[in-house]
């Protein structure tokens, strides 16, 4: 089973497990580098949770996933209608303040990340800034049918080194947030300067 078969095939469940999961101690590290109604790209939106949360606090929101049925999901859930779309087909040019990528770019390959990084700087207007959290760790792996790219502390440092455009806003450990899980998350914060 591929990554996408597992989400498209566990949407209700998946929703059920996350949408009322208290997010704001992410959104404020995130949302303070933004000026009121800023434009921000959802990246594996998944239920559309954050993207609602988004949409509540007075931002311009459009949100993404890959998975089929959670696109209806997060469309029916959040009035937003979500696109049908792969972290790697991002193709905006300049278009968003924020990109918020919880939880999304760890089933990207982790051959690929560069190039994901890439899009979204695209994306990302100057002085903009970009969300992302992973499984901490350092392993590629698969789990329930679904790939996982671990990072850990070293492995974001050397991918962040690739890029001379950016600059490290914060980067810290979570504790997930669901109440039946115990996994650590790296947080990511970057922010894109000018060329």
């Amino acid at each position: 089973m591929k990554t996408i078969d597992y989400y498209n095939k566990h949407a209700e469940e998946f929703t059920a497990s996350t949408f009322e999961v208290d997010m704001e101690s992410l959104y404020q590290p995130f949302l303070v580098e933004l000026q009121e109604g800023a434009r921000i790209l959802d990246v594996g939106c998944g239920s559309g949770r954050d993207t609602l949360a988004f949409k509540n606090k007075g931002y311009q929101v459009d949100a993404i996933d890959y998975s089929e049925e959670l696109v209806k999901k997060a469309t029916q859930l959040t009035g937003i209608p979500a696109r049908l779309q792969s972290f790697y087909e991002i193709d905006a040019d300049q278009a968003y303040d924020g990109i918020w990528a919880c939880a999304s770019l760890l089933h990207c390959e982790r051959s690929r990340l560069v190039e994901v990084l890439q899009n979204m700087l695209r994306a990302l207007k100057p002085h903009g800034v970009i969300y992302m959290s992973f499984k901490h760790g350092d392993l590629d792996r698969e789990k329930d049918g679904r790939h996982f790219t671990d990072l850990n502390e070293h492995q974001a440092e050397e991918l962040l080194n690739q890029f001379k455009n950016i600059s490290l806003v914060q980067r810290w450990i979570t504790i997930d947030k669901r109440p039946d899980r115990t996994e650590k998350w790296l947080n990511i914060i970057l922010k894109k300067h000018d060329q």
